[in-house]
């Protein structure tokens, strides 16, 4: 079964972090990462830039509307994502409980469903 562990990311907070503390959340998601490979569940993912160079599609009265980042009303944006193929959405669960962003804005895990 594949889930994705979506990252959130508080970007506030973490443009307050000192060099030394982006280090060692670096090495934090270097060894995480090394580890969902070794285990062989890992399929892909990847950190995602500042929501700055981002940008939000909607529609309003049939118009789109672009709205340009970074996104000041939101709190906690998705900062990146990993794609593993577990068991079971248990296994998915303990996967994303060791990743180093859920000690810090948290993560979510989704089941995916096949587009096919």
């Amino acid at each position: 079964m594949q889930f994705m562990i979506v990252i959130n990311t508080d970007e506030k907070a973490q443009a307050k972090a000192t060099v030394e503390q982006g280090k060692e959340m670096h090495a934090a998601y270097m060894k995480y990462t090394a580890d969902l490979k070794s285990a062989g569940v890992m399929l892909g993912g990847e950190a995602l830039e500042s929501s700055a160079t981002g940008a939000r599609i909607s529609f309003k009265e049939g118009h789109r509307v672009v709205t340009d980042g970074p996104f000041a009303e939101a709190k906690e944006v998705v900062g990146g994502f990993y794609l593993i193929d577990v068991k079971s959405r248990d296994e998915a669960i303990e996967w994303a409980a060791k990743c180093p962003g859920a000690k810090l804005a948290g993560v979510e895990v989704r089941s995916v469903r096949s587009m096919k």
